[in-house]
């Protein structure tokens, strides 16, 4: 299929919500869908939305490595049209970096705890439960749905930092940092 372009933090359609899709069966979203996933796969992602890729509709791709989520994954996931529902007020503080938001990380608090559904490919209804990495993640590209990108749910902005700098100071210090990050 295609590697698409990513388009990055600035871009007019990373700033509105996008539009629900009307029918996920359509054949003609089924090759958007692979084209998304051949571009996460050359960015090296977990995840990616549609708007990242300058389409604006509601659909989420990711998966979750098991070294990432206590051991367990949760494999590829196409989700239309998904809602997110947290099933407390528990949060906690990641790092997180996007692959619209290249080089850049910061720490974001997100819900620990969460229920999400979406329609697959065929138009089934499914729901999910989704704890620690794993709701983090679906979090993250859920809000490029609504034009949002994780600066803007950083609470210290003094967090900011790129990547490379943080993991380099940390190693100079004889410490590891734990990088959520949608790009590794």
């Amino acid at each position: 299929m295609a590697v698409l372009p990513i388009a990055r933090m600035g871009a007019d359609v990373l700033k509105a919500r996008a539009l629900e899709v009307p029918d996920p069966k359509d054949p003609e979203l089924q090759a958007f869908v692979q084209d998304m996933l051949d571009t996460m796969q050359d960015a090296r992602g977990v995840g990616l939305a549609a708007p990242q890729v300058s389409r604006a509709q509601r659909i989420v791709i990711f998966f979750v490595p098991a070294a990432r989520n206590g051991g367990v994954e949760i494999p590829l996931t196409v989700m239309i049209n998904p809602i997110i529902t947290p099933l407390d007020a528990a949060k906690n503080d990641g790092y997180e970096a996007c692959l619209s938001v290249p080089g850049l990380t910061g720490l974001v608090p997100r819900f620990t705890h969460i229920t999400y559904s979406y329609q697959d490919l065929s138009g089934a209804r499914v729901e999910r439960e989704a704890h620690g990495f794993h709701a983090r993640v679906v979090q993250h590209e859920c809000d490029h749905l609504d034009g949002l990108l994780y600066p803007q749910r950083m609470a210290d902005m003094t967090t900011l930092a790129f990547a490379d700098v943080l993991e380099s100071e940390a190693a100079a210090k004889g410490e590891e940092i734990e990088l959520d990050e949608e790009g590794k």
